[in-house]
Order: structure tokens, then C-alpha cells, then sequence
């Protein structure tokens, strides 16, 4: 009967253990000295090795072999690799958690071994055992007979109450690295006489997640192919996962607001029979790729990828804004554990993608920045309902989107003659002191100065809350903070903020501010008085409320500005 081969090539002595060094280390120490406690507590994830090492443990402590572990060929050894060692006894906590089981074992541990030195008994998944099997147990457990050892298995140590954890010895297994599974794995295909490609070795590594006996599953599957040669195509297949070049268009499809062709793309692979959660948790790893590339050079060892995929990464993190990698990364993560308990996981990701997309188009829109050659087209408030009235024709969350854009150019437009409007904002603020008529939209700009700054800088949220840009020259540029505390922020972060002002204007210019309510010290020793801070801003408020109400009255709806 053919067993699979995480059964095959189970480990059944110390040295076979992969990726515990520091465990076997421990427990062979202590059979050599004598010093075995009378309770172990076996902690870690699935497949990495608990109750295999727990087995080992029965044998080495009756070996009859005289060395530091088991050997693994003697009497004892044989017979508890079968199951059938008398002393040794298995017990599942899934399926026998009640107290009956329990007594049933304390009944048995007054017997003394049959066979063997110790007794041993194996509980796996001990976190399943009732409240009341564990009261049951307790008693047991701290002062078992010299003869008695209970070795305690589980994925999930925190259900256990703290009673059990402070009567046993803590053994934490750690995940395998995906070096020590692929050598594992080599010579495993050598013994099969099967050729495995290195790469797609290092791709089942990857998915197995640190458990041993998820890698040998996945390599199972692939051997049972019969393929003389399994390459990373054919794992990719075996997963139900996507190449690179998929993620790659995927993620273009999506930063370029190409929403339908992404859509198109998914269905595409979801009919060639892939899996719609692998896709989802590929395509987070994908962007991790894109992270990670934008700050380590050569990165296809930490990402596991060729060094041609990593290069194709690269190039495109290249195109990205670190702050759109957050945002999907942070979507995909949400659709990703939605998706675990849906069970229409496709509907999840089709609706992340049009967020995806959605949100690209507008950055696109919002965060532009017009070139010099490239002069803005404003409208005064007498032409506002003739571009209100196109607006109408679009969808409802569409007209709300211009109509607040609007508002933020109307900010620009209102009060300025028409040869004005047409100028670009950057010439505006570099001619304002040539030009002391023209007017110009310090919020606005002052909003794209943070747009920027808080890309690399969480903290400029600190400033922008509770500071106004008041007055610019070709020299200084005038910032009012509401208190003291947002001052100091402005002061210890001012060469930072000239330096923004400097990318959107085209000009250095050095920052002067003050709090509000006090003046402001001005380029020439003077001051800028308090009350032109107040008339600046009443102004400012008096054309967005003219066009907030004349935005109401054409499209029916109630606009909030913030």
C-alpha cells in the first residue's frame, strides 16, 4: 500500500529532526544525563515536527542501545516506529477531550511499564481537553510516578490554562526555513530518482509556509503527475497559482484605472481552473515584491524569484508611489481575510480591484500638478452653471467628485480678471509681488505641499490640521499656526517644508510663521498684521459658500465642505 511521504520519510531519530536544532540539542542532553522531566509541553505549528519528535523522544528514553538518543534498529525502536509498544501510549485531545478519558488515563499511569523503562504518554492537541478534563488532569500531571512522562502537543498553547503550562517543560518549534525544506526535498527526489528543478523546489519551500509536511504534500501532488522532470510551471499548475507576467498586468491594468481589461484578466485565469484565494494571496506577495524592491537593490534572494523576475519587479515599483503599494497592500490584506470565510470569494476580489482602479484614477486626478506650458482653465462664478450643467450628465458620484474639485479651483478663479485665469498657478505665485492684484489659492497649494510631504513624513499630519498658509513673496512664504504646539512643529520642521515649496513653486523661499492672534514678522523687518490674516480668510470662505449654494441649487444635492 503506498504511503504518503511525509508517513514515507518520517524522521525516526534525532538527526533526521529538520530545522529543531535547538530541541534535539536539549532533549538529547538530558536522556544523556538522566535529567528527563516528567512533563514536556510541545508548542508550534502544524507540520513541523511535534509528535515526530515527541516519538523520538519515547524511543530514546527506551532504547536499549547504550547511546545519547535512540538508534532506531533495536527491539524497542522497531516496535514503537509500528505502534505497537505497550508503554507507549497515544491519545487524541480532538476526539477524546472528555473527563471520562481523562480518568481512564489516570487509571492506567498507577501501572508501572510492561515492557520499557518509562511510560510515556503522547497527547496531542491537548488545547482540545474540556475545562473539566484539565481539573481532571492536574493532580496527575505535577506528580506523576518516576516511571510515568507526558508529553503535551498543540498548535494553539494560549487556550491552555495557566495551571498546565506552569507543570511542564515549554518546547517552542520554530517554522522550518525554506532552505532547510528544499535540501530536505533534494534528497528526497534523488532517493525517488526523480529530477526537480531548483526553482521549483524553492516555489513548493515558499507555499509550504515553514511546515515540513505541507512541502512534502505539495511535492507529492507534483510527483504523482509522472512527469520525469517537474519544472516550476508545473507547480504553478499543481497550485492553481499564476506566473509573475499575470501580476505583473494585473497590477499595470489596475494603476493605469484600466478596470474592465483587470476584470477581463481574472476571469481569464479563473477559467483556466486557478484558484481564486491563491490568486488573492499571490497577489499580495506580488506587491510585497513591489515593496520590497523599492528598497533593496537586488532583491531576488529575499523575494525567492529569479534574478529576470526580480529585475521585471524593480521596473515596475519603479512607476509606483510607495503610498499606493500601501493602500493595495492594505485592500488586498482586508479582501484577502474576507474572502477566508465568503463564499463568494471572486465577487471580493473583483470588487478590491475596482477600488484598486478607482483609487489610481483618482490620485491621477487630485494630486496632478499642471506643468508651466500647460495653463489651467478656470471658470468665474458667472460661468459655473454652464459647466455644472455638463456635469449633470454624469453619474451622481461623479457630479459630487467635480463639483468639490470645482470648488477647490473656484478658490482660484474667484475675484481675478480673465487674462488671470488662464495663467498657470506656478506663474501666479512666482509674478505675486510683480502682480499684487492677482490672487492666487494659498489652501490649495498649501493642501499639494502636504500632499507630498506626508508621503514620507506620518508626522506632517501634526502641522496640517491647524496651520494656514497666509501670504507668499519671492523671498518668504507666511504660515499662521492655531497654538503653540503646532508653532513648534512648523519651526522644527521648516527646511522640510521649504523645500516642498520650492518643488511646487519653482522658487526657494524661506518660512516665516506665528500664532494666531499675534503678527507675523514680514520680509523687511516689518510685520504682517493679524487683521489681514482675517480678511484673507473671510474672503476665502465667502467664494466657497457662493459656490457651494450655487452647486446645491443646480445639481439638488447638499454638499459638506471640510
Amino acid at each position: 500500500m503506498y504511503q504518503a511521504l511525509y508517513r514515507t520519510y518520517r524522521p525516526e531519530v534525532f538527526e533526521e529532526i529538520l530545522g529543531q536544532e535547538h530541541i534535539v540539542k536539549i532533549l538529547k542532553n538530558q536522556i544523556k544525563t538522566d535529567s528527563v522531566s516528567h512533563a514536556y509541553l510541545f508548542c508550534g505549528t502544524r507540520g513541523t515536527g511535534k509528535t515526530t519528535t515527541a516519538r523520538i523522544l519515547a524511543k530514546g528514553l527506551n532504547c536499549l542501545a547504550d547511546s545519547e538518543g535512540p538508534c532506531g534498529k533495536c527491539a524497542s525502536c522497531l516496535s514503537i516506529k509500528e505502534g505497537t509498544f505497550m508503554d507507549v501510549i497515544e491519545m487524541d485531545a480532538a476526539s477524546n477531550n472528555g473527563v471520562e478519558n481523562i480518568r481512564e488515563l489516570r487509571e492506567s499511569v498507577k501501572y508501572p511499564p510492561a515492557i520499557g523503562r518509562k511510560k510515556i504518554y503522547i497527547i496531542d492537541e491537548v488545547h482540545m481537553l474540556s475545562t473539566e478534563a484539565f481539573n481532571a488532569l492536574l493532580k496527575t500531571l505535577e506528580e506523576p510516578p518516576e516511571y510515568v512522562v507526558f508529553i503535551l502537543a498543540t498548535t494553539e498553547p494560549q487556550k491552555l490554562p495557566a495551571t498546565i503550562l506552569s507543570r511542564c517543560m515549554r518546547l517552542d518549534f520554530r517554522r522550518v526555513s525554506e532552505n532547510t525544506l528544499v535540501s530536505g526535498m533534494k534528497a528526497i527526489c534523488r532517493d525517488k530518482g526523480i529530477d526537480v528543478s531548483e526553482d521549483a523546489l524553492r516555489l513548493i519551500a515558499a507555499n509550504a509556509d515553514g511546515s515540513v509536511r505541507d512541502g512534502l504534500s505539495i511535492l507529492d501532488q507534483c510527483l504523482s503527475g509522472g512527469q520525469s522532470r517537474v519544472t516550476r510551471d508545473d507547480v504553478l499548475e499543481f497550485l492553481g497559482t499564476s506566473g509573475i507576467e499575470t501580476f505583473i498586468e494585473m497590477t499595470d491594468f489596475v494603476l493605469s484605472g484600466k478596470t474592465a481589461e483587470a476584470i477581463l484578466l481574472l476571469s481569464n485565469v479563473l477559467v483556466d481552473g486557478k484558484d481564486v484565494r491563491q490568486f488573492i494571496r499571490d497577489w499580495l506577495s506580488h506587491y510585497r515584491g513591489l515593496l520590497i524592491s523599492k528598497f533593496v537593490k537586488d532583491a531576488a534572494d529575499i523575494l525567492n524569484i529569479s534574478s529576470e523576475n526580480a529585475e521585471r519587479l524593480k521596473e515596475q515599483s519603479d512607476k509606483i508611489d510607495i503610498g499606493e503599494i500601501n493602500y493595495a497592500i492594505v485592500e488586498i490584506s482586508k479582501t484577502m481575510a474576507d474572502a477566508k470565510w465568503s463564499t463568494q470569494p471572486r465577487v471580493l476580489l473583483e470588487l478590491c480591484i475596482v477600488k484598486l482602479s478607482e483609487s489610481s484614477m483618482r490620485k491621477e486626478i487630485s494630486v496632478h500638478t499642471p506643468r508651466r506650458s500647460e495653463p489651467i482653465q478656470k471658470h468665474s462664478i458667472k460661468e459655473e452653471p454652464a459647466v455644472l450643467q455638463t456635469q449633470a450628465q454624469n453619474t451622481e458620484a461623479e457630479e459630487t467628485d467635480l463639483i468639490l474639485q470645482e470648488l477647490d479651483e473656484g478658490r482660484q478663479s474667484t475675484g481675478a480678471d480673465a487674462k488671470t485665469q488662464n495663467a498657470p498657478v506656478d506663474t501666479q505665485i512666482l509674478n505675486r509681488q510683480a502682480e499684487p492684484e492677482k490672487k492666487m489659492d494659498l489652501d490649495l497649494l498649501w493642501h499639494r505641499v502636504f500632499e507630498d510631504g506626508e508621503n514620507f513624513k506620518t508626522s506632517f499630519n501634526l502641522i496640517r490640521s491647524g496651520t494656514r498658509l497666509i501670504s507668499i513673496d519671492d523671498k518668504y512664504f507666511f504660515v499662521q499656526a492655531s497654538n503653540s504646539l503646532k508653532l513648534r512643529y512648523l519651526k522644527e520642521n521648516a527646511s522640510t517644508l521649504e523645500d516642498l515649496m520650492e518643488k511646487h513653486t519653482g522658487m526657494r523661499r524661506q518660512l516665516k510663521c506665528g500664532e494666531e492672534g499675534s503678527a507675523i514678522p514680514g520680509t523687511d523687518g516689518g510685520e504682517i498684521p493679524d487683521s489681514l490674516h482675517k480678511a484673507n480668510k473671510s474672503k476665502s470662505e465667502t467664494d466657497i459658500e457662493a459656490l457651494k449654494a450655487l452647486a446645491e441649487s443646480e445639481l439638488g444635492i447638499e454638499i459638506d465642505i471640510e
